[in-house]
């Protein structure tokens, strides 16, 4: 055989060889590309998730953010993100919004009679169907969905937090089985945890109550596709406040007179920051230290909130509020106060503090109901522009320099708040 054939054999022989490790990459890539997509079809297609104790439906949406040093997400996690990009529902009824519009977001855990109660309150609030009501969960239930999901008087956007200890059942931010409880030595117990100021070790429903008010202020103000660009003030409430009808009025009139009434307001209150308090019943506006009852600010207030992060996030208490009126608010170098009127516009009506009462037997109301009387005069706006301003100085109440009832003491909690306060910078 000459050279020349031989050569040829060889050639041959090599794109043979090259052909068939071509056919063989190209086999592996296409079975990886179907096996992905069969993984990916199969969440988002399937009719249902099937959770330690709830199911959950399954709505095609953008692939979410992935933030690299936030913790491992779960498949429910994943699922609820994606639920955090669909847009509000109601915009048939309600196409556009008042130029002029309070944002109001309501942040719920799983009390579903006390949703009930609020949610009623607000369908009967003048002015309502202008703006966007948000709801933020922490964590999902379904009946607390399909509360939220009957909402027809305005648009409404609901939230999931995807790092809610809710939602792991078997690692952090949820219960790890390592994890030290009460008072455990971690170097006795081989367990992991760092304890708080006082010895104890965290608590699944003490901190969510934290991460949950930390990363939904992170989302609300610069996460959200309809809010990240608000320029108006945001109203917060929660599932255990009764809504007056004359609230949405009454707060409008704050956010504008609030620059002008009042230069060291940064907020404006729908309540007295006494909560037991149903107002003065004065013909003047209140100033006061702010409340943690149907409270409202700017985006110019928020990023002086958000640049103080890592004092929030260090602060061993459980409370959000308590660490805002303890250390946020002294760290602004001037005092901090909150406008409001002197009759009441919100009630806080649970009795039940912390993630409690979710439970039909359990939920903590009067008689399994709300009695709450509403006068004439507070069904309509009750608050005039003239007014002058009273002020409230020295006031009662947690200060600059309380060192915190603790709660809040492990590493990894305070790690997680600060990678929210990233999440969108």
């Amino acid at each position: 055989m000459g050279s020349y054939k031989r050569e040829r054999i060889k050639d041959a022989a090599f794109r043979r060889l090259v052909s068939l490790a071509l056919i063989t990459v190209l086999g592996v890539i296409l079975l990886l590309v179907l096996l992905r997509t069969n993984t990916i079809s199969s969440l988002i297609n399937s009719d249902t998730y099937e959770g330690s104790t709830e199911s959950i439906k399954i709505i095609e949406a953008k692939e979410p953010t992935i933030i690299p040093k936030l913790i491992l997400q779960n498949e429910l996690s994943v699922v609820l993100q994606k639920k955090n990009q669909i847009p509000p529902r109601n915009l048939d009824l309600y196409p556009k919004l008042a130029n002029d519009h309070v944002v109001i977001v309501l942040y719920v855990h799983n009390r579903p009679q006390y949703l009930q109660v609020v949610i009623g309150s607000l369908s009967r609030v003048e002015g309502i169907s202008e703006t966007l009501l948000i709801v933020s969960h922490d964590g999902y239930f379904e009946e607390m969905n399909k509360i939220v999901e009957g909402i027809k008087f305005c648009q409404v956007k609901q939230i999931f937090a995807p790092y809610s200890p809710h939602i792991f059942t078997n690692s952090f931010p949820g219960v790890s089985p390592n994890d030290c409880k009460d008072k455990d030595d971690p170097v006795e117990k081989h367990c992991e945890g760092t304890p708080d100021q006082y010895g104890n070790h965290r608590s699944l429903k003490i901190v969510s109550l934290k991460h949950h008010w930390w990363w939904m202020m992170n989302t609300v103000w610069d996460g959200l596709e309809e809010t990240r660009q608000h320029s108006g003030h945001i109203l917060f409430i929660e599932e255990d406040h009764f809504i007056y009808p004359n609230a949405y009025r009454n707060m409008q009139l704050l956010a504008d007179l609030k620059s002008k009434k009042c230069p060291d307001c940064y907020a404006a209150n729908l309540a007295p920051s006494e909560v037991k308090s149903r107002g003065e019943g004065w013909e003047s506006l209140v100033s006061e230290r702010m409340g943690n009852v149907g409270y409202a600010f700017n985006r110019t207030v928020w990023r002086k909130i958000h640049k103080k992060a890592a004092g929030f996030c260090s602060f061993d208490d459980y409370n959000w509020d308590i660490t805002m009126w303890s250390t946020v608010y002294p760290s602004f170098g001037s005092p901090v106060y909150t406008l409001r009127g002197s009759r009441t516009s919100a009630v806080h009506f649970g009795k039940c503090g912390l993630h409690q009462g979710h439970k039909h037997n359990l939920a903590c109301m009067d008689n399994g109901g709300v009695n709450i009387v509403v006068a004439d005069i507070d069904k309509v706006s009750n608050i005039k522009p003239d007014w002058e301003v009273r002020k409230y100085e020295h006031q009662a109440g947690y200060q600059a320099g309380f060192k915190g009832w603790g709660g809040w003491g492990d590493v990894r909690d305070r790690e997680l708040c600060m990678e929210f306060a990233k999440m969108y910078v």
